[in-house]
């Protein structure tokens, strides 16, 4: 039987798709290009979750990679092994959503110790073979924490030290403003300041949700800028007097 690696993101696809091929395996990786750890996740309609990323992205370029990634996942009958790491809010709200939707089908995991997305390719492949079934206990948790993030349907989902919960809207606002200064920094710098304060022990957020929070934030008066917020490479921002 074909095995199917499922991978949670594109960083983690592109790794987890080099150690494949540098193992001398002719396996696919499919990648999953959906955050759920952010963004509106109680329909099970599949254009409520498009049109939320179409905000940000190319509408059509959206639409095709989510169509693509589910249609396969639900009609292949290839072996899947699902990897994640549970300290990666992104990943592991994948492999939730991701038990919700397979169901009672079977497939393995890998578990990793932090985060796929930045375990280098050579280690990555030294896990390949270490798959194990999924559990029926780990099934049934995974699907009932799903349905419950599903029925809170916060802005975001983070992980804490009893796995992921619901955060609202202004959860990374303070830390934010922590890395302004009253001198006037690039919006990236700060971005990517409050990420690597957020990013232990756990990987919370990608830059854009906390872009779209510093846009806030300026909308809001706590911030000021210099340009146009949503150029987060040019425009700079500072505290207020």
């Amino acid at each position: 039987m074909t095995t199917l690696h499922i991978a949670p993101g594109d960083s983690a696809g592109g790794s987890l798709h080099q150690a494949v091929r540098s193992a001398g395996r002719n396996e696919e990786v499919l990648r999953s290009r959906d955050d759920l750890s952010c963004g509106p996740i109680d329909s099970d309609d599949h254009s409520a979750r498009v049109a939320w990323w179409a905000q940000f992205y190319d509408m059509a370029e959206v639409t095709s990679d989510y169509e693509r990634f589910w249609n396969r996942v639900e009609t292949t009958d290839d072996r899947l092994v699902v990897w994640f790491g549970r300290h990666s809010a992104s990943e592991l709200a994948f492999f939730l959503a991701l038990a919700d939707r397979l169901g009672d089908r079977p497939y393995d995991i890998v578990d990793v110790a932090g985060t796929v997305a930045i375990i280098p390719a050579d280690r990555l492949a030294t896990l390949l073979g270490s798959e194990r079934p999924i559990t029926a206990q780990e099934r049934e948790e995974a699907r009932r924490h799903w349905r419950q993030l599903r029925q809170e349907n916060a802005p975001f989902r983070v992980v804490s030290p009893t796995g992921l919960v619901s955060a609202p809207i202004e959860h990374f606002d303070s830390v934010l403003i922590e890395q302004a200064t009253p001198a006037w920094q690039k919006i990236a710098r700060v971005v990517s300041d409050a990420m690597a304060y957020t990013s232990e022990p756990y990987y919370q957020v990608g830059d854009l949700m906390l872009l779209t929070r510093v846009v806030a934030l300026v909308d809001a008066g706590k911030l000021l800028a210099d340009g146009d917020p949503w150029d987060m490479h040019a425009c700079k921002v500072r505290l207020p007097s």
